[in-house]
């Protein structure tokens, strides 16, 4: 029953952060910003989504599922942080990568101390999800897809900040 509800908030959580996103978007147009790395972006959402397949079908698959109270509580410690950096970048937070000429990257908050704190939260999801409850082709499988993503996304945000 833990499963079920974890899972159900997990895709709760995950759709309200694309309803933000797409808000955020429409504002980010409004002020002329300019989308950069559409061509990594399919295969992120593709990849979010079948993570949250596999860690549902893995649950299903395996007979020897467990729950870790720890690694929950944490995920939801990463969610509250996750807030505080979609508060921080405001409008600016996004699943896209966008850019408004002539603004300068945020540098107030946790992005003071942490260039990228957003994508230490994922990986640190992407590991914690799964693990939570035994689920360790998923964690491991995704892990290195995340990785892999992650490689290109920064590489590509950092090339954007950077203009």
């Amino acid at each position: 029953m833990i499963f079920i509800i974890f899972i159900l908030f997990l895709i709760f959580q995950r759709l309200a952060e694309l309803y933000v996103s797409s808000k955020n978007e429409k504002w980010l147009l409004r002020n002329g910003a300019v989308e950069y790395g559409k061509e990594h972006y399919p295969f992120m959402v593709a990849m979010h989504t079948l993570f949250i397949i596999s860690v549902i079908a893995e649950y299903i698959w395996r007979d020897d599922t467990i729950v870790s109270y720890p690694l929950i509580i944490f995920f939801f410690v990463l969610i509250v942080i996750k807030v505080i950096v979609i508060s921080t970048l405001g409008h600016y937070w996004n699943t896209k990568i966008y850019k408004v000429p002539g603004t300068r990257p945020v540098a107030t908050g946790i992005y003071k101390y942490i260039k990228h704190p957003n994508y230490i939260i994922v990986i640190c999801e992407i590991v914690i999800i799964p693990l939570a409850f035994g689920l360790y082709y998923t964690g491991v499988v995704f892990t290195i897809l995340n990785a892999i993503m992650l490689t290109v996304r920064i590489k590509k945000e950092n090339e954007i900040l950077a203009m």
